[in-house]
């Protein structure tokens, strides 16, 4: 099964990318989802309705496992501290396998 790796914190979710756990925030199957879902802890002030930038994380590996940014993602981002080229929203970023991400 495919695999979120939080780092520094080394800690591993296994998701099954055809049957997401539903948290109830963020897009289901997305990383905010399955994080949530998996009882591991990140901001969210918007609830996961891409309004705010409170769930970015950094993809250190895996960002050909991810789809493309969407418009109103990179909009959003904008307004995310320590933004970096590999920078996502957890609550629009839908993983199909391993990825290696940091939250900031």
């Amino acid at each position: 099964m495919p695999k979120i790796r939080i780092e520094p914190q080394g800690i591993d979710v296994e998701f099954d990318p055809d049957r997401p756990p539903l948290s109830g925030f963020g897009r289901p199957g997305s990383i905010l989802d399955i994080l949530l879902a998996h009882g591991v802890e990140i901001d969210h002030v918007c609830g996961g309705n891409c309004s705010c930038a409170t769930c970015h994380v950094i993809v250190l590996d895996g960002m050909e496992n991810l789809p493309e940014i969407s418009e109103d993602e990179e909009d959003r981002l904008d307004t995310a501290q320590d933004l970096t080229e590999t920078s996502r929203l957890a609550c629009q970023t839908i993983p199909r396998e391993d990825i290696t991400i940091r939250i900031p």
